[in-house]
């Protein structure tokens, strides 16, 4: 396995991940980043953003494998994607002064993965 595959198979496995638990478990989510699911509605939008759109993702990586010349827009696309949620991190944390733990947790990975996604772009 080159370096390449293995930084987007560790991709493939976060979104993977990320959206089954989402679709099997909203409450799995919503615990993470403290946010409340508490009628069918929320619930939908938990797994439609977190699960189906985390699946979604993970499938666009497994594509790569098999389809090598959309390989650097899919992996842009996806890279840029988690350094934008970053971004949006970073600002939300200077507009509140405040970062927890939960959310720098969320930061490191986004940065980790969008950059480490950029380096095989």
């Amino acid at each position: 396995m080159t370096f390449d595959d293995a930084v987007v198979s560790v991709a493939v496995a976060g979104f993977a991940l990320m959206g089954a638990a989402a679709l099997i478990s909203p409450a799995t989510v919503t615990r993470q980043v403290e946010l409340q699911a508490s009628s069918a509605t929320g619930r939908s939008e938990i797994r439609a953003v977190y699960g189906g759109f985390g699946l979604a993702v993970a499938g666009l990586l497994v594509g790569t494998w098999f389809w090598p010349a959309a390989r650097p827009g899919i992996v842009l696309a996806v890279a840029v994607a988690l350094l934008g949620m970053a971004g949006g991190r970073l600002a939300s944390a200077a507009v509140d002064r405040s970062l927890p733990r939960g959310a720098a947790l969320y930061l490191v990975i986004e940065l980790v993965g969008g950059t480490g996604l950029m380096t095989v772009v």
